[in-house]
């Protein structure tokens, strides 16, 4: 096996179990590992710390397997990963009343790059890292032997390929073709989700639990909904009794999926209003008309794929917090969200603080809000907790 010599000092976060190696903490590599190779991890002593999966290009230039060196990284390896993560999911309280959820959550399940996620007899798979493409077909072997009958289907093709120096790739692995959208009962409700042109793999299976707490706070109340998509939370929302929702994205494609959630769930047109709209114009268009909500959600796309566009992602946030802070009627809740990794929570609570002090509005936290248990996070890779949320009440 090829090998990777670290810098002095740098194999402490090795030790702790933190899976990504970056460039910077290797001395040298010994031999000349392919893309997504395992390679035996040595601290700057020469003792074995770990087996990682190598990425040439990649800025983490490889992730740990193991940090047991004499454990063997096949087939069987990967099985025991997989009905891991599989027995974890079946152990979920809310596993019996919903069809639509994660199965691997990459670092999560110690399987850095894969990601599975069963939307009722459909399978969607992303293959993201050097390593997880490396082991793909073995993968996909076993995820056809420990889920019999699921049809299989590939999304592998976000950004984070191009990092590892793959080519994106995407459609039907084995089985059934997905129609164009698949149906999918989420506890009180059902959703479409297109897995073929959807966002990640079709729908935001990470806010499962948030849009619970969205119903339990719209009864009675006008709702507006931010960056909505398909429509996740406005149907939430008209599920625990809202009067209104008004439901505002920039992609037509994804309005039009929203509305036929809404059907799906009983309709009520005369509460429901859908603008495609530049969320941020829309937010200043509502505050010079003087236009106010009891409840907001704000759930923008990632605004920072790199440390450089940090600050500008907080501006960002800090922007539209801004904004509906300055919307909300007295006694009103903001439900408000970051999924970029690189913005960590103390900053985004900073941002979101700072915005209701600009507004002029006292602003207390009800919850803090995250993603869904089946997006497990270890406690030695806090990088994995990408989604954030807040809910504040405004006395």
């Amino acid at each position: 096996m090829d090998e990777i010599i670290l810098k002095p000092g740098r194999d402490k976060s090795v030790k702790a179990r933190h899976p990504w190696i970056f460039e910077g903490a290797i001395e040298r590599v010994k031999g000349e590992p392919v893309s997504g190779a395992n390679v035996l991890v040595r601290n700057a002593e020469g003792v074995a710390v770990a087996i990682a999966a190598f990425s040439p290009v990649s800025q983490i230039r490889a992730r740990t397997w193991t940090v047991q060196p004499d454990e063997q990284v096949d087939a069987e390896f990967f099985r025991r990963r997989l009905v891991r993560a599989l027995a974890h999911r079946e152990h979920l309280p809310e596993r019996k009343s919903i069809n639509a959820l994660r199965l691997v959550n990459s670092e999560g399940d110690g399987l850095p790059g894969l990601i599975a996620d069963l939307y009722a007899d459909w399978l969607v798979v992303q293959f993201l890292s050097a390593g997880a493409e490396y082991w793909r077909d073995t993968t996909l072997a076993l995820l056809r032997e420990l889920l019999p009958g699921v049809s299989i289907y590939e999304r592998s093709d976000s950004d984070g390929r191009r990092r590892e120096g793959l080519e994106p790739r995407a459609g039907l692995i084995s089985g059934t073709e997905p129609p164009e959208a698949i149906e999918v009962s989420e506890g009180p409700w059902k959703l479409l989700v297109d897995v073929k042109r959807g966002h990640k793999t079709g729908l935001y299976l990470d806010q499962r639990d948030n849009r619970e707490a969205v119903r339990l706070a719209s009864r009675g109340k006008d709702v507006l909904n931010c960056f909505c998509y398909t429509g996740g939370f406005t149907v939430a929302a008209l599920a625990g009794g809202a009067a209104s929702v008004e439901s505002v994205d920039a992609s037509e494609d994804a309005l039009a999926l929203a509305r036929r959630n809404c059907d799906l769930n009983g309709g009520e047109p005369e509460k429901t209003v859908f603008t495609c709209a530049d969320v941020f114009q829309f937010l200043r268009r509502c505050r010079d008309a003087r236009k106010t909500y009891d409840v907001i959600i704000l759930d923008p796309p990632k605004f920072a794929d790199s440390k450089v566009q940090v600050d500008k992602a907080a501006r960002g946030y800090k922007d539209i917090n801004l904004l509906a802070f300055k919307l909300l009627r007295p006694g009103g809740t903001l439900f408000t969200y970051s999924c970029s990794g690189l913005v960590e929570t103390p900053l985004f609570k900073k941002i979101v603080s700072d915005a209701a002090l600009d507004a002029g509005r006292e602003a207390l936290v009800v919850r803090r809000l995250s993603q869904s248990a089946c997006h497990p996070v270890p406690l030695s890779f806090p990088e994995g907790e990408y989604l954030k949320g807040l809910q504040i009440a405004c006395p």
